[in-house]
């Protein structure tokens, strides 16, 4: 299997173009399969969020040209995009999966949400066909070494996230939030998190609009403990916005829904009285010709790139920590997909040393007479005993050389012990994964020898 990884993020692109190549979460089962259908692309997964788009895909060659693709769908030209994308194979592809899993790529490092994202995407491909044998246990070995960085690290002890992050710029603009109204446009993930952040933080009204009526109201039963949530129709979203003093909206609307004329008609309504935006939608969903106006502050998603830094020396042990423990994780998957690579080989020698221990004793039965249910049984063991001892320098042999590369030792070996040449290739998908499971996670690759007493027999 060969990986490619091409992507663009908040590290490379600012939030102008990031908007424009945004993949709404209804088109992203059509855009993997799209993605899957390139000629070479044998397996493929898009993950986009308000911060990336990336495009995970298994390739026959390192020749796929996966940037045309995202090109073609987004109907952007190539000059536009190529300064800004990056591009990971194999390993560097592997690492980078990993890092961004367990939220060490993310603007705010130790932020939970990703690698809730991440497995939402893995999900939407799976179910479009897009995922399966090569990507798969990838992904879920990614998935693996997040929970363990989030588990055996600090870096998600305390709580950091956009929405925190977005709540301490509140607070410096109004210094204390206790009566401040919260008006949340959108009923996503980011704004119920936010709007938790404030109302912990002293904000007591919430206003709630949503496109679709019935998820505003599950969101406000949410609140109900807390405070008393107002459902606002959507078409009384405007109209609703004067009485907010903090507006959170996160919606998958393709052009802005707050222009500037809009923040002139709140202004007026509200006496000059201050407001404060907090769009964490991309595409965004405020004009930024907004933040012209005297008394609004708009922050989209790349302003709140300055707090999060503030949080980042507190979590520099923390990351430091993570980093080593994914290193060590890719390194671990790098060694099992190479160790998957000579599994069929080792099952083969395996199977024709018993088939050859099978035939000799069928051989001396003959000589060896009538024999207790003991002296069977240490027969048995004796042979068994001598086979692991014959096997276990050539298989100790194929293991090495997979860990090394060295294809050309696996086929010599191979060769000496009459496998097929190409052990690789001669094996079907099914049948490697079959040998990862059956050889990798047992004791094939640790035989155990042991020297069973053995009964004197009758010659």
């Amino acid at each position: 299997m060969t990986l490619i990884l091409l992507g663009i993020n908040h590290k490379t692109a600012p939030i102008e173009l990031r908007e424009r190549i945004a993949i709404a979460r209804e088109d992203l089962a059509d855009a993997a399969r799209s993605l899957a259908g390139v000629s070479g692309v044998r397996e493929a997964m898009i993950l986009s969020t308000c911060n990336r788009v990336e495009m995970l895909t298994a390739v026959e060659s390192l020749d796929v040209d996966v940037a045309s693709f995202l090109h073609r769908h987004l109907s952007i030209e190539p000059s536009m995009l190529r300064p800004h994308l990056y591009e990971y194979r194999d390993r560097e592809a592997i690492r980078h999966l990993f890092r961004v899993a367990a939220s060490l790529d993310s603007m705010v490092v130790g932020e939970p949400q990703i690698l809730g994202q991440v497995k939402e995407a893995y999900t939407i491909a799976r179910e479009a066909g897009t995922v399966s044998t090569q990507l798969e246990p990838l992904l879920q070995s990614a998935f693996a070494a997040a929970k363990k960085v989030r588990s055996e690290t600090e870096i998600g002890s305390t709580t950091v996230s956009i929405a925190s992050v977005a709540v301490d710029l509140a607070q410096k603009i109004f210094g204390s939030l206790h009566g401040k109204t919260v008006f949340l446009v959108g009923a996503g993930k980011m704004s119920e998190l936010a709007a938790r952040h404030l109302i912990r933080n002293g904000a007591d009204r919430i206003l709630i609009a949503n496109r679709t009526g019935e998820r505003a109201i599950r969101l406000a039963q949410q609140f109900a403990d807390s405070v008393a949530p107002q459902v606002v129709p959507w078409a009384e979203m405007h109209l609703a916005a004067s009485q907010a003093d903090i507006v959170i909206t996160s919606t998958g609307a393709a052009q802005p829904i707050f222009r500037r004329e809009d923040g002139q008609n709140f202004l007026h309504r509200r006496k000059n009285r201050p407001m404060f935006f907090i769009d964490i939608a991309v595409p965004r969903d405020v004009e930024p010709e907004m933040n012209r106006l005297e008394g609004i502050f708009l922050y989209d998603i790349d302003d709140l790139q300055s707090v999060a830094a503030a949080h980042m020396a507190e979590r520099t042990r923390e990351a430091a920590d993570a980093e080593a423990m994914i290193a060590a994780e890719v390194e671990r998957y790098h060694l099992k997909l190479k160790a998957v690579n000579v599994a069929p080989a080792i099952v083969s020698l395996q199977q024709r040393a018993e088939e050859l221990r099978q035939a000799e004793l069928h051989r001396v039965q003959a000589r060896l007479g009538s024999l207790t249910a003991e002296q069977s049984a240490a027969v048995e063991a004796l042979s068994r005993s001598l086979v692991n001892k014959f096997l276990h320098q050539p298989m100790q042999a194929l293991k090495q050389a997979a860990r090394d590369g060295d294809r050309a030792r696996i086929e010599a070996i191979c060769e000496t012990y009459g496998l097929a040449s190409d052990p690789v290739a001669a094996a079907s998908e099914a049948e490697l994964a079959n040998a990862h499971a059956d050889v990798i996670e047992t004791e094939v690759f640790e035989v155990a020898i042991e020297d069973a007493p053995v009964e004197k027999v009758r010659s």
